[in-house]
């Protein structure tokens, strides 16, 4: 009788141990990372995984998924239904204009810069005169601000997409820095991180831009942002260069949009700059704290009137930057433009002994 006592009091004990362990559990697991994210780990530590699915998961944060796209997408279309088609007609041209690697290149004018004889003629003229670079004319997106940059841009080139920003006219050339100004420079920001969002690499040129050889080629693919500079100190990834953001690289991942999310919200704290000057004032923040990878292009290979090396042979690119004015920047790139046929036309032999530099001074360029 003794021992059929101790026994069932031993396994009264036991069921009781029992019921307090399980509760102890899942009191645990539910204060422990909630949709049961431990779970995983210890799963994943009992199959010897850890070590091997850390560096995999951090790289898939980075990465956009389809779910946060169909995510950001769902809240763009909620919108209206006018944001919805702009939505649908953007994902049709990005689709139709990226290249293998998902890399769109891209541009934007009003109508004073499509105009016939205007910048986007010579900008596209640029692609026919330059080193091997024609091809790329198929992977360029012409983003049109106005309805009559949009009619213009149909007619010389199949993938134009129209930006509406409510209440603002971009018809007319802008003044540096007024207030037309600012918000057209700031719209593209935001257009520019929505294509991120939808699991597209962009490259933005300014359309005073003129190509003469593959930028690409000076650009590190390790790097999340690459931008032009106004002025380089040699060093590529040292944040004391001032960024040019007329020349923009970004590789679309989550830390990308995040950049980019940072870099629009900043505007508030710096009211009155455009979106150059606020990502210089972030610039070190996004290297420090958000582990950005900034790489800066030496202006002797992608230059500008504000800086530049004078020699056709090492130039990539040239930005009709530090020139007020749709006429100067003209009268100066289509001289450029010249003297560079001039260029390609020299036997190699008197390309090979010295620097070749182009006839200064222009109305900007010196």
């Amino acid at each position: 009788m003794m021992g059929g006592q101790q026994n069932g009091l031993n396994q009264l004990v036991s069921f009781l141990l029992g019921v307090s362990a399980a509760a102890a559990l899942i009191f645990f697991l539910s204060s422990a990372g909630g949709k049961g994210a431990w779970l995983t780990d210890v799963s994943s530590w009992a199959n010897g995984t850890v070590a091997a699915t850390a560096p995999a998961a951090k790289e898939a944060n980075l990465t956009s998924t389809a779910a946060h796209v169909e995510e950001k997408a769902s809240k763009s279309q909620a919108a209206s239904p006018a944001a919805a088609e702009e939505e649908r007609e953007l994902e049709k041209l990005l689709a139709a204009v990226a290249d293998e690697h998902r890399t769109v290149i891209m541009t934007s004018v009003n109508e004073a810069w499509a105009a016939p004889g205007s910048l986007l003629d010579l900008f596209l003229e640029g692609f026919r005169a330059g080193e091997g670079i024609a091809r790329f004319v198929d992977h360029l997106l012409i983003v049109a601000l106005d309805d009559g940059a949009f009619r213009r841009c149909r007619a010389v080139h199949p993938h134009c997409y129209r930006l509406a920003v409510a209440g603002r006219n971009f018809t007319d050339e802008k003044v540096f820095m007024s207030e037309d100004y600012l918000d057209l420079v700031w719209s593209k920001v935001k257009l520019q991180q929505r294509i991120l969002e939808l699991g597209y690499n962009f490259l933005f040129t300014d359309v005073d831009i003129l190509w003469f050889r593959d930028p690409f080629e000076r650009m590190s693919m390790a790097a999340h942002i690459v931008t032009s500079s106004d002025f380089f100190i040699g060093d590529a990834y040292n944040p004391a260069n001032f960024p040019n953001t007329g020349f923009l690289y970004v590789r679309s991942s989550r830390r990308a949009v995040a950049a980019m999310e940072a870099w629009r919200a900043a505007r508030a704290s710096y009211p009155g700059k455009h979106e150059q000057q606020v990502l210089n004032e972030i610039k070190r923040e996004l290297v420090a704290r958000r582990g950005v990878r900034i790489q800066f292009l030496d202006t002797a290979h992608v230059a500008g009137f504000c800086s530049n090396a004078h020699d056709f042979a090492t130039l990539y690119t040239m930005h009709a930057n530090c020139c007020v004015g749709l006429g100067a920047k003209l009268h100066d790139l289509r001289n450029l433009l010249q003297e560079w046929r001039t260029y390609r036309q020299m036997p190699d032999e008197q390309r090979r002994r010295g620097p070749v530099r182009w006839k200064v001074p222009g109305i900007c360029i010196h």
